[in-house]
């Protein structure tokens, strides 16, 4: 049975939800179907696909040569300048016709 309460923790707790919460710390955690409980052995399967995904997702630093009037134009769209310029780098790398033109 699901149960569902909601406490507003902007103001002071009452002393019955208090109470409420002090109850259910006292109960135990029962994984069910849905949220089985994992081993040991699962758990660093996870953590190791965790990390070999994040490892693929990390971005490679580089060194571009640009022209002034691009580095200025690339700085004059904000401290995130960088991270726009990686972006429009990947979407002219994946477009097949703008990639022919730079050739």
């Amino acid at each position: 049975m699901i149960i569902r309460k909601e406490i507003d923790f902007s103001e002071p707790l009452t002393a019955e939800q208090i109470k409420m919460l002090e109850e259910m710390n006292k109960r135990p955690i029962v994984p069910d179907e849905d949220s089985p409980a994992y081993t040991r052995e699962e758990l660093e399967r996870l953590k190791k696909v965790a990390d070999q995904k994040r490892a693929e997702q990390r971005n490679q630093i580089v060194a571009v040569h640009l022209s002034p009037k691009s580095m200025e134009k690339a700085k004059s769209l904000g401290s995130s300048y960088p991270s726009i310029l990686g972006r429009l780098l990947e979407l002219a790398l994946n477009n097949d016709n703008l990639l022919q033109q730079c050739l």
